[in-house]
């Protein structure tokens, strides 16, 4: 396993054996195929900016989207009527109550926000049906773009969420009651049992939260499909609403916008780094995973990711991914043995999201044809110590697997305190570290 892959998936893996055997939480059983689903399912992934692609568990095994679908068909409505528009039919404020709940402004009977069903059946209501492009039809397609692949609906869920879905039913009578309701109850309600039966994998989920963290570009294939100004404003609905009666104390406690479903996927979205879902389907009283809310609530104290405490530190970025033998001035007759060591350079200040990248670099820069590695940290003014660790553990996985590691890193940025040896051998310079691993490859 590569060194960028070790660090972020072994978190993962650790956090999926740790919380597998969760109690607690019940099967949403009134839906009837969702009470068919399997307890035990427990998958993790995250995805980076970068579009590297991390998972533990059951990241394969696919489920219905559920309530996981709200964000991104209210970024479709955002998109194709505006902020103000859309804000003249669903507000953004959130309810404090259950997702079912009957939360409709006094005197308007506006939905309180589009994370809670009222809200999300006006949402849907919102997208426009015409002949050539159906309602159903852009949703759908919103969704597969965000995800990066093609979507499909799984039917038999859809015909148990129609069949039993009255208090949806209801509520879009409620509505339309009032007056803000665009279209005829029935059809935005059948469109919403739909659109929550569209069948995703936890990657998915992960490939979604991602596109909205990226500011609506998808990162595993640069696609846009949403502009900065809408992924920001969904996030910013997510961060205060996407959690029902919870969102207060989630974003307390994990500190990043995310939404449930009631299938058991749960999404993540750390803006400018990285997306994150789980999925497994036992819930808490406010329809969320029990063990996703576990795993990504420790991976964010682990990993430092809640927004408010530890905001992205600036000028982190990685300057060179190379082999030794392309730097300048090679002396002759060394640039054969050069090629057989990797380099990767780094400058500003590391944290998490730099770190996976300086990691993803080096694999990258080696790609298996390297016996060395050089890891130049002399432009990096500061390392924090999730950065630290997973950079020491890389170069330490690096060097169990064979490969001759060398950190350039006169400040000793690297070293915990107490440490006289460091993650990998320490030199002043790139060049000195490049030079002992060309000496000890001549070796």
């Amino acid at each position: 396993m590569s060194a960028a892959t070790g660090a972020v998936t072994d978190a993962l893996r650790e956090l999926h054996t740790s919380y597998a055997g969760a109690d607690g939480g019940e099967l949403a059983g009134y839906i009837p195929q969702l009470a068919l689903a399997d307890p035990g399912a427990f998958g993790l992934a995250l995805i980076s900016m970068d579009g590297h692609r991390y998972s533990a568990g059951d990241a394969d095994v696919p489920f219905t989207v559920q309530s996981v679908s709200k964000p991104f068909v209210y970024a479709l409505a955002l998109s194709l009527l505006g902020l103000d528009e859309v804000s003249r039919w669903v507000n953004a404020e959130p309810s404090g109550e259950a997702f079912n709940a009957i939360s409709l402004e006094h005197g308007t009977g506006r939905p309180s926000n589009a994370m809670v069903n009222a809200g999300a059946i006006v949402a849907t209501a919102l997208i426009p049906d015409t002949p050539v492009a159906p309602r159903f039809g852009r949703i759908l397609d919103c969704l597969s773009r965000f995800a990066g692949r093609a979507l499909d609906v799984d039917e038999e869920v859809y015909a148990s969420e129609a069949a039993t879905g009255d208090r949806n039913r209801a509520l879009a009578y409620l509505i339309r009651s009032t007056g803000p309701l665009p279209v005829d109850p029935v059809a935005a309600v059948e469109t919403y049992f739909r659109q929550c039966a569209v069948r995703v994998t936890v990657l998915d989920l992960a490939a979604m939260a991602a596109t909205l963290a990226h500011g609506g570009v998808n990162p595993l294939n640069g696609e846009r499909v949403v502009s900065e100004p809408v992924a920001a404003q969904v996030l910013t609905v997510m961060a205060t609403c996407g959690m029902y009666d919870a969102s207060g104390d989630w974003l307390l406690r994990v500190g990043l916008p995310a939404k449930s479903g009631v299938s058991g996927g749960v999404i993540a979205a750390g803006p400018a780094r990285f997306g994150l879902a789980a999925y497994s389907p036992p819930l808490d009283r406010t329809g969320t995973s029990v063990r996703g809310r576990l795993a990504i609530g420790t991976l964010s104290d682990r990993l430092g990711l809640h927004l408010m405490r530890n905001p992205a530190l600036p000028g982190s970025t990685v300057t060179l991914v190379t082999t030794a033998d392309d730097l300048p001035a090679v002396p002759a007759g060394e640039r054969a043995r050069r090629q057989r060591v990797a380099v990767a350079a780094a400058q500003g200040a590391l944290d998490f999201t730099a770190a996976e990248r300086v990691l993803y670099a080096l694999d990258e820069a080696g790609a298996g044809r390297t016996g060395a590695v050089v890891l130049d940290l002399v432009r990096v003014t500061d390392i924090d110590t999730v950065a630290r660790a997973m950079l020491r553990g890389g170069l330490a996985r690096l060097a169990a697997d064979g490969r001759r590691t060398a950190v350039a890193d006169p400040d000793g940025r690297l070293r915990e305190p107490g440490d006289d040896t460091g993650a990998a051998r320490s030199f002043a310079s790139r060049e000195e570290a490049v030079a002992w691993c060309t000496a000890t490859a001549s070796g």
